[in-house]
């Protein structure tokens, strides 16, 4: 089996795992959540061992380098980075909560990466700007702060559906935690987002600086991750300095974690010097 094929299966675990959280909530039962997080712990082990492999591949085809050059790559380590951090927090906060999101997010990143026509999974050697000793730690920042905006976003929707809950749906979304809860929930995820946000930027202008010569070039990607750190900025500077909570910092999370979709995916589409990440 190769590394494809182990990803290809993870994909359909993290989805299994996806319909027993969500089936937990619904239903209000226990033992499909407890099997959820077995189900999203071998999910995370079959995605380490298969970034691992690819890994391993990439020497014996002469190239040898760390699995995360490519979109394809890239979403494989989102999903990964996004479930591990959701199963860390929920073990840490005693909940099966954050685990909904994680492998929601995980299944629709595996998913794209392996049924896309517009992503290529191929192992393939890395251009001169990605030869670099700054790549593994600017990839590791960046998408551990990405894997916490997914869940604060998550967490954040589901606040503004509780909010606004009737009937029927009212009834489900009261095994939910109190919005008091949820909205903490959404400060603690955006706060360790943005510091990983922080280290990624700063890791890739010193990438930048020996790459292309210059610390910052106003690229599209640098514009939006620029973007996106200043709406997350401003979200922890209103609650910190204003207060701000409720409803107001979760249409701050949804807006940021939209730029964060912007500079994942919708810069590829624009000219600059990233253009590499397709």
């Amino acid at each position: 089996m190769n590394s494809s094929n182990l990803l290809s299966n993870v994909t359909f675990i993290y989805g299994l795992a996806a319909m027993l959280y969500t089936g937990s909530w619904i239903f209000k039962k226990k033992l499909p959540g407890k099997i959820a997080v077995y189900a999203a712990m071998i999910g995370i082990l079959g995605n380490l061992a298969g970034m691992i492999l690819r890994w391993v591949e990439s020497y014996k085809l002469g190239i040898g380098h760390a699995p995360l050059s490519n979109m394809y790559e890239s979403l494989v380590f989102f999903a990964f980075t996004i479930i591990t951090l959701c199963l860390i927090f929920d073990h840490k906060n005693k909940k099966m909560f954050t685990g909904i999101f994680g492998s929601s997010f995980a299944f629709l990143a595996m998913a794209y990466a392996s049924l896309s026509p517009n992503v290529n999974d191929r192992i393939q050697p890395l251009i001169p700007a990605l030869k670099s000793n700054w790549l593994i730690a600017h990839v590791i920042t960046c998408f551990f702060g990405y894997a916490a905006f997914a869940a604060a976003f998550g967490i954040s929707l589901v606040y503004l559906i509780k909010q606004n809950s009737k009937g029927n749906l009212k009834k489900t979304s009261s095994s939910l935690p109190n919005s008091d809860v949820m909205d903490e929930l959404t400060h603690q995820m955006v706060m360790f987002g943005f510091l990983f946000l922080t280290i990624g930027i700063i890791t890739g202008a010193v990438w930048a600086n020996s790459a292309w010569g210059s610390y910052w070039s106003w690229d599209p990607k640098e514009t939006w991750s620029l973007i996106t750190w200043f709406i997350y900025a401003t979200m922890l500077h209103a609650r910190i300095t204003r207060g701000w909570a409720g409803k107001r910092i979760a249409w701050l999370s949804i807006i940021g974690f939209m730029a964060v979709i912007f500079t994942y995916f919708g810069v590829n589409l624009l000219p600059g010097l990233h253009s590499y990440s397709q």
